[in-house]
């Protein structure tokens, strides 16, 4: 898969905070496109999260997707809820093993030779630097949860075709 730079993000963040149609197009494409993503939003394991910080996880969700649909020729792979479920178990396992106490430190384990390393700054930007504004959308308790459920649509858009891991991405 082709990289996903930092430029091609912020342009997609700069077109769906310019436009509202722009951004209900883009919930309509993933509601038929993405299924699976869509319906874990609605997820009771999503009691977690507040309203505020579901609606600033579908935002995140279709800049990252809408940059990954900026660089590939192919569409993406529907996602799976087995591959999705997988992926989540592996992150939280990850997430869950770290020792650190600051949330930011705990993410580094999470850029070791990752592939679409801008796209996860993006997550981890997203969530960090939002912390620090005074309109607080994430909650303490919901940052790690934000942080996996993204880092696993990332990784299932990035890393599998089909419900299977890429050759180059294995």
């Amino acid at each position: 898969m082709k990289f996903v730079s930092e430029e091609v993000i912020d342009k997609i963040t700069e077109e769906l905070d310019g436009s509202t149609t722009i951004y209900e197009e883009a919930v309509a494409e993933l509601r038929e496109e993405q299924p699976a993503i869509l319906a874990y939003l609605f997820n009771e394991e999503l009691k977690v999260l507040t309203l505020k910080e579901k609606e600033y996880l579908l935002y995140l969700i279709l800049v990252i997707w809408k940059s990954i649909e900026a660089v590939v020729e192919e569409s993406i792979a529907k996602v799976s809820p087995d591959v999705f479920t997988q992926r989540e178990e592996e992150n939280w396992s990850i997430i869950d093993g770290q020792k650190k106490k600051h949330f930011r430190d705990k993410l580094d384990v999470f850029f070791d030779s990752y592939p679409q390393e801008d796209l996860l700054a993006f997550v981890e930007d997203a969530l960090v630097e939002e912390e620090e504004e005074e309109e607080d959308i994430v909650t303490n308790e919901g940052r790690e949860a934000l942080f996996v459920i993204l880092k696993t649509i990332l990784d299932c858009w990035t890393q599998y075709k089909g419900g299977k891991k890429t050759p180059e991405n294995p």
